[in-house]
């Protein structure tokens, strides 16, 4: 079965039990290792157990394709469910799959951990198409997606956070859902029992380190003429983790923001009125170096922009393109524009 996107959290909660083959991939490696974590728990609590828990790697399946049958259908010396984790996920284990699935095992549950597979994929297009198997995808979330994980996760805690400290924390740690995590959870020990709601204060004293190669960085460099900043920042922020299409569509939100404000004041508003307009508001550091770029970037240079930063989204999903140097290539371009 296919997971559309408003499926995937109901089914990591709680897995339809048709499904006795889940396929988890994508992009985003630490959110796919968190899904498969949490939809492994609903069938062993203890991921460690040397009784329910058996953990292969393709490669050992390939040398072996008996051994998938025989541990799927083996029965737990302690009673209960198993959990059979694949490692390393990849089309070589296709025909593999296909057979189990056949007649899988009414108990225990595959979970296949994998990276990016393309919809040419034969082990996706299986899990896909199985009724008794699920492919779940694991794309690199916005600032909205990041938004929801950080107040749910503090809520979890008993913490609250004003909607500024919010925006910002999800601007600057958005990239991979393992750093994500180790962020909130630094910000959550930040915090210890004396405070219960979060200030922008408290993110930027504990998260800093994050913003010191932000996404907010580059994008004011890039919009501000500011080639050097913009190169630097981008490779910090790549030395971080963070994926070249967070990156673009960071760019593109904020271009489209400019376009927005444009648009209102040519319907009457001002400046200010045209700025104050704007959902979510633009953080406070940040309001006169977006004030001096709406006079910089006109309504034709903007739609430049944004089909030019279209084109390198649609290039990050072709393989073997080189998008790493493409796009440090388009923010100097995009940098030095007059």
């Amino acid at each position: 079965m296919k997971l559309t996107w408003k499926q995937i959290e109901p089914f990591v909660k709680s897995p339809d039990p048709k499904a006795r083959v889940v396929l988890v991939y994508g992009p985003d490696d630490g959110l796919m290792r968190e899904r498969a974590k949490l939809i492994g728990k609903t069938i062993a609590p203890d991921l460690n157990d040397p009784f329910n828990v058996i953990t292969l790697t393709t490669d050992q399946i390939n040398e072996d394709p008996a051994r998938l049958s025989d541990e799927a259908k083996a029965f737990s010396m302690m009673g209960g469910s198993r959990l059979i984790r694949i490692e390393g996920g990849a089309d070589k284990l296709t025909p593999t799959i296909k057979e189990y699935l056949e007649e899988p095992s009414d108990e225990n549950l595959v979970v296949i951990e994998a990276g990016e597979l393309s919809t040419r994929s034969s082990l996706r297009k299986l899990c896909e198409s199985a009724k008794n198997a699920a492919a779940l995808p694991c794309y690199v979330e916005d600032e909205r997606g990041v938004s929801q994980v950080i107040r749910q996760s503090l809520q979890d805690e008993n913490l609250g956070i004003d909607a500024d400290a919010l925006n910002w924390l999800a601007a600057n740690i958005a990239g991979d859902r393992g750093r994500v995590r180790g962020e909130i959870n630094k910000l959550i020990t930040y915090m210890g029992d004396d405070k219960n709601n979060v200030t922008i204060d408290d993110v930027q004293a504990c998260c800093g380190e994050a913003g010191a190669g932000s996404i907010e960085n580059l994008i004011y460099a890039v919009a501000g003429a500011n080639p050097k900043t913009a190169i630097t920042t981008y490779n910090q922020l790549l030395g971080d983790g963070v994926p070249v299409i967070v990156i673009l569509r960071s760019l593109q939100n904020h271009f489209k923001r400019l376009h927005y404000v444009q648009a209102m004041m040519q319907d009457g508003k001002n400046t200010e009125q045209a700025v104050k307009s704007l959902q979510p508001p633009i953080f406070f550091k940040y309001e006169s170096a977006f004030k001096g770029q709406i006079n910089r970037w006109n309504k034709p240079k903007i739609d430049r922009v944004l089909s030019r930063l279209n084109e390198l989204e649609a290039q990050t999903k072709q393989t073997g393109m080189p998008v790493e140097t493409l796009c440090s290539q388009a923010l100097l371009s995009l940098s030095s524009m007059r």
